[in-house]
């Protein structure tokens, strides 16, 4: 009998021991993507701190030869003229300076090969003279490109271009151009259409829209050697040459290679000029599908018609408005996703923005800080926050705890650069009543067509070419409030009836980390006077 006794009370021993330790299937975290080379980096505190631009800039490579350009106006004769061949020239590339094919300077100069030698003198034919040999590069690419036109795949697309261009041009930005109607399209088109009475419906929003841009909605840029200024080296750039088109390279940077950059520049010609034009990468390769191999400088894009994010002098001095008591200027931050600046009643932009980790909100009334160019970021790979140790199960033994990280004796540097992750302009925000800068900021980005797949470093993010135009549109003094366009359903009092709500989202200890260090800190005496982190 005190056998049984004793069975029974070692299985509720083990029964209630077994309900201790596990009392419920633990809910799988939601997984997301981290901004490539930023897997670890996101755990760590970041402070924005100014740099002093000399690393702004990167010296252009002499590889890339400046190659016909595909609009090259060739019905104006040019005077015939020679060229002597030097070490390491081949026929194609001289033939390609001038705007020809190899095949033309082989007639004309009674050439059976295509071997040539060092102190070879080459007669160069006038375009009427080319022509009569061969049709002349330049035709068969203004040739290509008619059928193109015709056969666009972004005719079916058009009013939604239209549409995405024109707004981009007023200053209400719906992001990234790409041909893709979607719900920031829509709310953006609204807010436009609620503000301007000669658009007051969408029919008559998009017939001011095509008024305004024209029929023809796509114009042409070539690429210059100075902008290699801003692109890394042609080495990296070999990588995105095997992107099947209207697909954009996967990266694979890595951290280290972030922190060792002198700049972070453009990951190569497409990127450039895809931020340059505001739209997405990947639309930008699928409206030049002639374009095969790594552009050079002097290829000539397809790209819409906006006004050009020219990044060589987006930081020009002053970078904020001085205020003007006359036309008080307030902005407002919508949902966690628009930022809507007025100027008195008028709302004069709309500009979407993401928050760059997971738990980063917003509330009450803030007050715009000056602004940083050229933004570096730094770290001594001091956590997020402090590790909550794991509750103690009873009649488990205590495991030893693990140590804490040891922060780095040195900083490490993100530099400056447009694929910085806080972009090339950050705004410092401090809380209505007080000037001292909060751990976050409004800022740029690195990936603007891709912040709603990726978290990363730093605070609320906009695309480069919106926080050139947000900053100077904003003085330091203006009001940010942060409001919600939709109320949140809340469940009747007597608990009868069903309110729809969004699905629960799974708060992981991480999330809740970041949510306590992101929202609005109360400051501390020991935080006066340094610098704000992230």
């Amino acid at each position: 009998m005190v056998r049984h006794f004793l069975s029974a009370v070692f299985l509720v021993l083990a029964g209630s021991l077994a309900c201790a330790q596990v009392p419920q299937a633990p809910a799988k975290p939601l997984t997301r993507n981290v901004e490539p080379g930023l897997e670890q980096a996101v755990k760590w505190r970041w402070m924005p701190v100014p740099s002093d631009g000399s690393a702004w800039g990167e010296t252009p490579p002499a590889a890339p030869r400046p190659v016909a350009t595909p609009i090259q106006d060739m019905s104006t004769p040019t005077p015939q003229s020679t060229y002597e061949v030097k070490k390491g020239d081949v026929l194609v590339v001289i033939a390609r300076r001038f705007g020809l094919s190899a095949i033309h300077l082989k007639k004309f100069n009674n050439l059976d090969t295509d071997m040539i030698r060092i102190g070879q003198v080459l007669n160069i034919p006038t375009p009427e003279q080319a022509r009569a040999i061969a049709p002349l590069p330049a035709d068969i690419q203004k040739a290509n490109a008619a059928k193109k036109e015709k056969k666009d795949p972004a005719t079916e697309q058009r009013d939604t271009l239209i549409l995405q261009i024109f707004l981009d041009r007023e200053g209400f930005s719906a992001g990234p151009i790409d041909g893709k109607p979607d719900a920031t399209l829509a709310r953006v088109s609204e807010l436009y259409q609620a503000n301007h009475s000669d658009a007051s419906t969408p029919e008559a929003l998009l017939q001011k829209a095509k008024s305004v841009v024209g029929n023809d909605i796509f114009g042409q840029y070539t690429l210059r050697p100075e902008d290699y200024e801003f692109i890394v080296t042609p080495k990296a750039q070999r990588v995105e040459a095997a992107a099947p088109i209207g697909t954009k390279p996967r990266s694979t940077i890595a951290y280290e290679a972030l922190i060792s950059a002198p700049m972070l520049a453009y990951r190569g010609p497409w990127e450039f000029v895809a931020e340059r034009f505001h739209c997405d990468e990947v639309f930008l390769r699928s409206i030049n599908p002639e374009i095969q191999t790594v552009p050079q400088a002097g290829t000539t894009f397809r790209v819409p018609r906006v006004m050009p994010f020219a990044i060589e002098g987006a930081l020009r001095q002053p970078l904020q408005p001085e205020p003007n008591s006359a036309h008080p200027v307030t902005a407002a931050i919508e949902d966690l996703s628009l930022l809507k600046i007025r100027r008195g009643e008028e709302l004069v932009a709309v500009v979407p923005v993401t928050s760059a980790r997971p738990g980063l909100r917003g509330r009450g009334t803030w007050t715009i800080l000056n602004a940083i160019p050229r933004p570096r970021l730094e770290t001594r790979q001091e956590p997020m926050a402090a590790a909550t140790p794991a509750p103690r199960l009873f009649g488990a033994s205590e495991a030893n705890p693990e140590p804490a990280p040891t922060p780095l004796q040195e900083p490490q540097y993100l530099a400056a650069g447009p694929n910085n992750p806080a972009g090339i302009i950050w705004i410092n925000l401090a809380k209505s009543d007080s000037t001292e800068p909060l751990p976050y900021g409004l800022h740029g980005t690195s990936i603007p067509d891709q912040v709603r797949q990726y978290d990363s470093i730093g605070g609320f993010r906009m695309a480069n070419w919106n926080i050139a135009r947000v900053a100077r549109l904003l003085p330091v003094g203006t009001s940010l409030v942060w409001t919600q366009a939709v109320p949140v359903p809340v469940a009747p009092a007597n608990g009868s009836g069903t309110v729809p709500v969004a699905p629960a989202q799974i708060v992981t200890p991480a999330d809740r980390a970041a949510q306590d260090a992101f929202v609005v800190p109360e400051p501390s005496p020991a935080s006066t006077n340094t610098p704000p982190t992230l």
